[in-house]
């Protein structure tokens, strides 16, 4: 049984500030995916991780302080990919995998468009890139487990306020129904597959005390391709964990 997390960080640095390290080695996954990480590796007290049991992979953006993918992993990975071959996007740190016997993992950090009409059409040119992108790594790696921040609600289930933010970024009908044909051709939510009640949220803004008041967006996820369904034996949030504006999840599988 493999205990797999997401945790967008929301930069690494300050979560290792407020007792990141220190939660890990307690909730100890086998293997974490980290969004956000905003630094290179070379910033980051990286001897911690290994202190703690990990091995660390970093694909950082070109941008200082901006964006980053990571995986920690208690098992050396038979191989690590670096982006996707796409200089676009690649250069923004969005995607890194690491290869296991039998399955493979990645940290997927999928853009924002909520600031401005630019970059949601960049959100939008990244989506549909990167659904033709896993479904061609499925024909070579059949058993995919893709973590990250999706900054997409797929239902209304995963927002606290549906209607109020039918026009926001995020939950935009044309992000929604990506989301839809994403699942539609072979993917599944561990989450939702395994908890269909409400009010479970992963990112909370900062503003006007959402956290407390629970009132979130669920927009972090491990999807699975399909035939790992049946390997699925556990999917929590765990929203207790404050090192960041989101909350890391975890999923259990028997891989």
């Amino acid at each position: 049984m493999k205990k797999i997390c997401t945790y967008n960080v929301n930069g690494i640095r300050a979560a290792m500030k407020k007792g990141f390290v220190q939660w890990l080695q307690e909730e100890a996954p086998d293997i974490i995916c980290i969004q956000e990480t905003k630094a290179y590796k070379e910033q980051v007290e990286t001897a911690a991780l290994e202190h703690v049991g990990y091995h660390h992979y970093w694909f950082s953006a070109e941008k200082a302080g901006y964006s980053g993918v990571a995986i920690f992993s208690k098992e050396k990975p038979k191989h690590v990919e670096y982006g996707t071959g796409n200089e676009l996007y690649d250069r923004e740190g969005r995607v890194i995998r690491a290869d296991y016997d039998g399955y493979s993992v990645m940290s997927i950090y999928h853009p924002s468009g909520s600031s401005g009409d630019l970059r949601q059409e960049f959100k939008m040119g990244w989506l549909a890139f990167f659904l033709e992108y896993v479904n061609e790594l499925s024909k070579e790696i059949p058993n995919l487990i893709l973590c990250g921040d999706y900054n997409i609600c797929h239902k209304a289930i995963d927002i606290h306020d549906p209607k109020g933010n039918k026009d926001s970024s995020g939950f935009l009908p044309e992000e929604r129904e990506w989301f839809d044909q994403f699942v539609d051709q072979g993917y599944i939510d561990s989450f939702r597959t395994l908890h269909p009640e409400p009010d479970n949220y992963t990112w909370w803004s900062y503003r006007a005390n959402a956290r407390n008041n629970n009132k979130g967006w669920r927009i972090d996820y491990i999807m699975l391709t399909a035939n790992l369904a049946d390997k699925l034996s556990t999917s929590q949030i765990l929203p207790d964990a404050k090192h960041s504006d989101h909350c890391p999840m975890y999923s259990e599988l028997e891989v």
